[in-house]
């Protein structure tokens, strides 16, 4: 009869547990450098689905594709337009982006549905005015987005 090792079996271990590496990760992107302008560099970087990468991605459209520019504000080397970099954004960043733009907007939309149609008795008007709550939302987000720059940091590294 063979005595197990509680601690390795289990894998308690400190700074071996498997959720370490996922919960301080971070969010890694390939992209090339579209344009640099003083303090600002702009990265294109190909967004994929995750079908696109798969065996069967001759069936799926172009759609599944799109460029996104990211705009990175502090970075210590001089980059030149056409550089092969990598742009990095911490996964806890990732959380509180998905904070502000779904989990926010649910909650005053689903908020506002409820309190509407108890008050207003029509579920027509209450709905419209759920929806409508969005737009003050993004807006103030949007003319916030400069503190919001300072919170959401990307980094950049360079390819070799």
């Amino acid at each position: 009869m063979a005595i197990i090792d509680s601690h390795n079996w289990l894998n308690l271990q400190p700074g071996n547990s498997k959720n370490d590496g996922i919960l301080n990760s971070d969010i890694k992107h390939t992209g090339f450098v579209k344009e640099v302008n003083g303090d600002k560099l702009i990265v294109n970087i190909v967004s994929q689905s995750a079908c696109s990468s798969c065996h069967a991605n001759g069936a799926c459209s172009a759609a599944d594709m799109q460029d996104k520019e990211i705009e990175i504000s502090h970075f210590t080397k001089k980059y030149k337009p056409g550089q092969e970099v990598t742009v990095v954004f911490q996964q806890s960043q990732g959380f509180t982006a998905i904070l502000w733009s779904y989990i926010v907007p649910f909650i005053l939309v689903f908020t506002t549905l409820i309190v509407a149609v108890s008050v207003l008795k029509n579920e027509l008007i209450g709905g419209l005015l759920a929806l409508a709550i969005l737009i003050p939302y993004y807006t103030t987000l949007y003319f916030f987005r400069h503190l919001l720059k300072k919170v959401f940091k990307f980094e950049v590294e360079e390819k070799f």
